[in-house]
């Protein structure tokens, strides 16, 4: 939405569309030093038309992180629904932890410019984390996952284990994944 509040129209929502899909693209393929020029020219629109969505390369770049945080918190509301409190939790996590994974080039690229991802698109990301929190407290009140682990500790597990698939001996993601999963079941 623009800053009147006014949806955009279906044109101007296409272009902006198709800047972030060009700059998601340029800049895990290349880096952010990728030029907005550059970035409008294989989005198919003009500087204008890119500036005017987006006015810096960080608030492009903000948009991008947003979008995909966004989708994962949509994955962790539907999977609310799922009967099995539990698999559900561990469906969410394996969806964070694959997310990252995917875009381990995008994120590196840009947090090695000095873009602070947890600062610029904070709130979305504590919208995830309240979602996290939300499936944790049900798997528990199912008697399905430990009591004695909060949300705090399971963001900062699925952390380490994002961290460490950028390392230079890199993990294996089931593995640690699995690791976790048997960690928060309550024992019998």
């Amino acid at each position: 939405m623009p800053a009147q509040g006014r949806p955009l129209r279906a044109d101007a929502r296409r272009n902006r569309d198709q800047i972030v899909q060009a700059a998601r693209q340029a800049f895990a393929a290349e880096g952010f030093g990728v030029p907005l020029d550059e970035i409008a020219r294989r989005a198919g629109v003009g500087p204008g038309t890119l500036y005017r969505h987006f006015p810096t390369k960080e608030a492009l770049f903000e948009a991008i992180v947003r979008e995909r945080l966004l989708l994962l918190v949509e994955g962790a509301k539907a999977a609310r629904s799922r009967p099995d409190a539990a698999g559900a939790l561990f469906g969410v996590i394996e969806a964070i932890v694959a997310d990252a994974q995917a875009k381990t080039e995008l994120i590196d690229a840009l947090t090695g410019a000095g873009i602070d991802v947890q600062t610029e698109v904070a709130a979305t990301a504590a919208k995830l984390r309240e979602e996290v929190d939300a499936l944790l407290r049900r798997a528990q009140h199912e008697g399905s996952i430990r009591d004695d682990v909060g949300a705090a500790e399971l963001m900062a597990l699925i952390g380490g284990v994002i961290l460490a698939l950028r390392g230079p001996q890199a993990i294996d993601p089931a593995r640690a994944l699995a690791v976790i999963r048997d960690g928060l079941r309550r024992s019998a």
